[in-house]
């Protein structure tokens, strides 16, 4: 199947951010793609909660989802919205990491909400507490289309390997991780990460990324790595993104799945064991 990665180099300003994202949807499908995938927050990449708190939406009234599903059922894809930052109504404000796989027709299939929350110090300079802003979700969530099961993770989800595990052993044969990895972090881990998952599941990992410098209105602007990947089940990368936005194309074999888990067929070896 033709698949396509949209990598993205978003602002902070969702309305600015929308059209860019449909002119990279309508090229993946005039190139052909019937599956396409864009970045985690697709919508606004932004290190101001105050900011974030003036342009959000809640999803019932996101722009972004709004156009990307009008989008998907005017050129017929399937569409992974890799996540998009929404207002929720939790008591404490904080906002929803979420990700949703939309179908030909436009139909929301599936919602997952980003599970592990990227609390980290990176280095003396870069600190992130993407937990003061966002509040976790608790469900592993897949979904069935006509080509693949597929399992959704966003993100810093990728170092928690029993989630895709879980995933995996409930059926799915894509794995997807929309992502907008530092630097720093994704330089040191992002292929050798990207590349065990595959190998460990014997799944696709469909990777597409934020890249760049993001333009921010207030507070600091953020650097993304890149490197969108599209990894075979037996840990080939199949595509790579590079550094630049814009749209990659690979053909997303099915049967290649099959083929890995014959050869090891690890998924059915799992051995219950005491906890000395």
């Amino acid at each position: 199947m033709r698949t396509a990665l949209v990598q993205l180099t978003s602002s902070d300003t969702p309305a600015d951010n929308l059209p860019v994202t449909l002119r990279h949807l309508q090229d993946a499908a005039d190139g052909g793609a019937g599956f396409v995938l864009t970045p985690e927050v697709t919508n606004c990449v932004s290190t101001s909660r105050a900011w974030q708190h003036d342009v959000l939406q809640t999803e019932a009234e996101d722009i972004t989802l709004a156009g990307l599903r009008d989008a998907a059922a005017k050129t017929g894809i399937w569409l992974l919205i890799g996540s998009l930052a929404l207002k929720t109504a939790d008591p404490d404000g904080r906002f929803a990491n979420r990700s949703f796989l939309i179908s030909p027709s436009g139909e929301i299939v599936a919602r997952y909400d980003k599970m592990h929350m990227f609390d980290v110090s990176v280095s003396e300079t870069e600190t992130y507490r993407e937990s003061a802003g966002y509040r976790p979700g608790n469900t592993a969530i897949w979904a069935d289309t006509p080509f693949a099961r597929i399992g959704l993770t966003i993100c810093y989800d990728l170092r928690f390997p029993q989630l895709y595990r879980h995933l995996a052993q409930q059926g799915a044969s894509v794995l997807t991780v929309p992502s907008a990895f530092s630097p720093v972090t994704g330089a040191a881990h992002w292929d050798s990460l990207l590349r065990a998952r595959a190998i460990e599941n014997g799944a696709w990992i469909l990777a597409p990324a934020q890249t760049g410098l993001h333009k921010a209105t207030q507070g600091k602007a953020r650097q993304t790595f890149g490197h969108g990947y599209a990894v075979a089940p037996w840990g080939d990368v199949i595509a790579d993104c590079g550094t630049q936005p814009g749209v990659t194309f690979f053909d997303l074999d099915m049967a290649l799945v099959d083929t890995a888990r014959q050869k090891v067929p690890s998924l059915t070896h799992d051995r219950p064991f005491n906890q000395g």
